[in-house]
């Protein structure tokens, strides 16, 4: 089973395309461009540079990746994006590569949905099952981990790392980083408790969501400084996944601080 492209469509000859792969009316793809197994672009899709795209995936009209990062510091090196499998790209995303002053890649991961009008920038990193709703803007050398969400017109500023399972609400404003299994809210954005709801949904023990609450408590409620809370923590919870996972992603804390509660330390 070969290709499909539309004949008003102009595909480079040397850019790669994997069986069932289906380009419809008024795409432009360019030469270092790689399609994997039945990935689909709907119509006026735009892909440049070098830019893989896993199988299975849908890009939907005005889908825009690939062209240079918008990165005074980038020189026109060679860049990239690396997309996995089964990820859909709704009207008018974009995404652009990563920068020749840094890592040089943008890479997303399997099962994510960037909803219409939403923005990665250079060099941003995101997981899996990662869901992006509408007009959410996201700034170069972002992380955010698996099954995060970022709610509509949301924005997440530049070098900041949001972990696996936290909840941004819509039109929330992100310079801090934001704990996994955290939820925030507001402009500027405050620690807001967990993301309860999206851990049940997701099938999380009961028990093991008591325990998170009862680590946050003592992590941002009780007495003492956030360091001594932190290490008091790690000892409590040393063989707990869940929460060692925020104590780790707190140690790590590099270009940002963590985003706290109004009442935080």
């Amino acid at each position: 089973m070969s290709a499909f492209i539309h004949p008003s469509s102009y595909v480079d000859p040397n850019a790669e395309l994997a069986d069932g792969v289906h380009i419809g009316p008024l795409c432009v793809v360019g030469p270092n461009v790689k399609l994997h197994e039945n990935v689909k672009l709907v119509s006026q899709v735009s892909l440049n540079g070098d830019t893989e795209i896993g199988r299975d995936c849908e890009l939907y009209p005005f889908v825009s990746m690939g062209h240079p990062p918008q990165d005074f510091k980038h020189k026109g090196g060679e860049v990239q994006i690396r997309i996995g499998e089964r990820s859909i790209f709704r009207e008018l995303v974009n995404i652009h590569p990563g920068s020749d002053a840094g890592r040089r890649e943008t890479t997303i991961g399997d099962d994510c949905y960037m909803m219409v009008g939403s923005h990665l920038a250079h060099e941003g990193i995101m997981g899996n099952h990662v869901i992006v709703s509408n007009g959410v803007q996201i700034g170069g050398s972002v992380t955010i981990g698996d099954h995060a969400i970022l709610g509509g017109l949301s924005a997440v500023h530049q070098f900041t790392r949001i972990g696996s399972h936290a909840f941004i609400g819509g039109m929330a404003t992100v310079t801090t980083d934001v704990i996994p299994y955290g939820s925030v809210i507001g402009n500027a954005a405050h620690l807001a408790g967990l993301n309860v709801i999206g851990l049940k949904r997701r099938g999380f023990d009961k028990k093991k969501i008591q325990d998170l609450r009862s680590a946050y408590r003592l992590l941002f409620a009780e007495e003492g400084t956030f360091a001594e809370r932190l290490v008091d923590t790690a000892r409590l919870y040393h063989d707990h996944e869940l929460v060692m996972e925020i104590v780790e992603f707190i140690k790590a804390k590099d270009r940002r601080n963590i985003c706290m509660p109004h009442t935080g330390a």
